[in-house]
């Protein structure tokens, strides 16, 4: 086969779990594949990332200079001279070319933008309604993240059962249990966090109920007497000043840290170093920073709605979202119970490694051969 991937998420959106997805995803088909041809559809430099082997070949392509990740990516790459049998996107399909020269797969992670349209960036949520209608039909084939992701898919677009295909995503290998100490050394070194700390990672949208979390844990700060406080990292998006606004009115603004992004060669430390991982989602396509979280050693909270349960298995200790009595009890349960903490802990280390990026290529290869036509399995 020759395979096409627009690769551009694993460079402009590292970081995020679109961007994580599609870097190792290329990362580990090249480690594992020495049959297929791929060509590689890729922004300058990314060669100094994954040294490609000699099946594997890349389009470089210049950047376009736009304002934001989705309207940069929603410029198709040009694929007609290129004989490819297939040409894969990952980005939920953005930036599929008009015209079809090859079969086409998506990775459509979610369908967010139509079940929680106030919750996305206007940018993503104009781009997504404008061209996912024209590029579902386009598509020979879907492969997306969880079996939830997938009903939900069928039930937004009427798609055929037998053409969306999951493959699970998984924690990186970066994330694993790590010294203690050099951990809080991290934590207090570069962003000044010198306490115990609950932590949440991830993004500011509205539907991470961020002001729930916060909610629960000015209860649970009246009720646990030790001194302890709330991370809450990501990228401070237009959300956060009513976040921050929050916490002064219940008067915990110095228990509450927002540290703003955390590069990755900070963030397994950060994992490393907090009590509890919380991540009380309202809606989640898979979830990846639950897994990471997990794969650290790190006991969890989660929701127990859409994506969640799926993905953490028994991993995790699961709440409703919407009671914050339900987080809060959650969180005194697992920081006054040394034996639930070394439970969740082991289970979850578990369940992370359970889900492995190479089963995620292998599995994506068969789909390419099931959507081109070919019986040979890899």
């Amino acid at each position: 086969m020759k395979i096409g991937i627009d690769g551009r998420a694993a460079k402009w959106y590292r970081g995020t779990g679109i961007g994580t997805y599609t870097y190792q995803l290329i990362s580990c088909l090249n480690n594992i594949d020495n049959i297929n041809n791929y060509l590689l559809f890729m922004p300058k430099s990314f060669r100094n990332d994954i040294c490609l082997k000699k099946n594997f070949a890349l389009n470089t392509i210049p950047p376009q200079n736009k304002t934001s990740f989705w309207e940069e990516i929603n410029i198709p790459n040009k694929i007609k001279h290129n004989k490819i049998e297939l040409y894969h996107v990952p980005q939920n399909g953005v930036g599929l070319p008009v015209d079809k020269n090859c079969k086409f797969a998506i990775t459509l992670h979610d369908v967010i933008p139509y079940k929680m349209p106030e919750t996305v960036s206007d940018r993503y949520l104009k781009i997504f309604s404008d061209y996912i209608p024209e590029i579902i039909p386009k598509c020979d084939g879907i492969i997306t993240v969880s079996n939830f992701s997938k009903n939900d898919i069928m039930k937004a677009f009427n798609f055929p059962e037998n053409k969306i295909y999951v493959t699970h995503l998984a924690s990186e290998d970066i994330y694993k249990p790590l010294d203690k100490n050099i951990s809080k050394y991290i934590a207090k070194r570069y962003y000044s966090i010198d306490e115990d700390y609950i932590l949440y990672v991830g993004g500011f949208s509205p539907r991470k109920n961020i002001l729930g979390l916060i909610e629960s844990f000015n209860k649970f700060i009246s009720l646990y007497k030790k001194p302890i406080k709330l991370v809450i990292a990501g990228t401070k998006g237009k959300s956060y000043s009513t976040y921050r606004k929050r916490t002064e009115i219940l008067n915990i603004s110095d228990k509450v840290i927002f540290p703003g992004f955390i590069s990755m060669d900070h963030l397994p430390y950060i994992y490393n170093a907090a009590k509890l991982f919380v991540y009380p989602s309202f809606y989640e396509g898979f979830g990846l920073p639950p897994i990471e979280a997990m794969a650290c050693g790190i006991p969890v909270i989660t929701s127990n709605t859409t994506s969640l349960p799926e993905v953490v298995g028994d991993g995790a200790l699961l709440v409703n979202p919407k009671d914050q009595d339900d987080l809060c009890q959650a969180m005194l349960n697992i920081l006054s119970d040394d034996n639930l903490k070394k439970k969740l802990t082991s289970l979850g280390i578990q369940r992370a490694s359970q889900l492995n990026w190479k089963k995620t290529a292998s599995d994506t290869i068969t789909i390419y051969n099931k959507i081109i036509g070919k019986k040979i399995n890899y």
